[in-house]
């Protein structure tokens, strides 16, 4: 059910002058680099400026946010759009869509080691043990990226790991290749002590799947009622990822004053790999951040269903919404 706490507070903030609405965000994952944006937007005024109090969490996952947000125990989140449209799915009428495109190209990857059997080709997972968290975004996407590669599954050995063992079982060698992002396991692996000419990545969308990633989603209920509200986040947002693309380096230090035990250099470069790979691409950059286009969503969603069984007719309409972005989305120049 949705929490009507959240209307209160933002009603009650709304009628004071300057006052500041306390806004909750729950992130996918953890305080990694590619969430500096999101606190450089806090740390430079961007939400205060917008009479917002934001205050980020993380998170435990791409699917970890849907349900925070569909029962109403955040308001705002980020999390995988496809994910959510298979859980709009099997939920008809849950209040929560997305609202604000992240990861126009998704970070899904398979990262193994040329040591174990794997190379730059799909095929090589074939007779290998892979693995896999449950709760992961790329792993939900697997079953395309197979079908896509023309893979058996029944070749592959799928062991379900947890995200803390994820890296050390491949640095182990207990699995020749795991299922992640990009930016997040490649560097992870990297760190344990793997020669970076050891691994590869496989990346998804480089291997005939045409998915989006991570998307901002909002509680529906919320949103209604507070629409200007959630306009002034997503522009936070926007100016916060303009800052980390113009500086990467100036928002680092803000995400470390939040995870003091992460290692700067190491985040610094798993923030630059997602702008260059995931968010800053040539797309957005000439038609705008934050949207999404009509015309991919469609293929995209034909392509989920090649390996699930939609319950209801999909309408892309109940899964992303550009009501509350300006029209063409917002520039990524500061």
């Amino acid at each position: 059910m949705f929490n009507r706490t959240f209307l209160v507070v933002a009603l009650t903030g709304a009628s004071a002058v300057h006052a500041q609405t306390d806004l909750p965000f729950t992130l996918d994952w953890r305080f990694e680099g590619p969430a500096a944006p999101y606190f450089a937007a806090i740390d430079n005024g961007n939400f205060a400026a917008l009479d917002l109090n934001v205050t980020v969490s993380a998170g435990d996952g791409s699917l970890d946010a849907i349900p925070k947000v569909a029962t109403g125990a955040f308001p705002v989140g980020m999390a995988d759009i496809n994910s959510l449209i298979k859980f709009l799915d099997q939920n008809p009428g849950a209040p929560v869509i997305g609202a604000m495109m992240i990861y126009d190209k998704p970070p899904f990857a398979v990262i193994g080691r040329r040591s174990l059997g794997i190379d730059d080709t799909p095929q090589s997972l074939q007779g290998k043990i892979l693995g896999a968290p449950p709760p992961d975004g790329a792993w939900a996407q697997f079953p395309i990226f197979a079908a896509e590669n023309g893979l058996d599954m029944g070749a592959i050995t799928v062991e379900p790991v947890g995200f803390p063992t994820r890296e050390p079982m491949l640095a182990e060698g207990n699995v020749a290749a795991i299922t992640g992002f990009s930016f997040t396991s490649y560097l992870n692996t990297a760190r344990l002590g793997v020669p970076e000419d050891d691994l590869v990545t496989l990346l998804m969308a480089d291997h005939g799947v045409d998915l989006y990633g991570n998307v901002i989603i909002v509680n529906t209920d919320f949103a209604a009622a507070n629409p200007e509200l959630i306009s002034s986040f997503l522009q936070g947002v926007a100016e916060g990822w303009a800052t980390a693309i113009t500086d990467p380096e100036a928002v680092i230090p803000m995400l470390i004053e939040r995870n003091p035990a992460a290692d700067a250099a190491l985040e610094l470069r798993r923030l630059q790999l997602s702008i260059q790979d995931n968010v800053a691409t040539d797309w957005v950059m000439a038609n705008g951040f934050g949207i999404i286009d009509d015309v991919r969503m469609a293929n995209a969603i034909d392509q989920i269903a090649t390996t699930y069984e939609f319950v209801n007719t999909p309408d892309a309409a109940m899964y992303f919404t550009s009501a509350y972005l300006p029209e063409g989305g917002f520039s990524l120049a500061e």
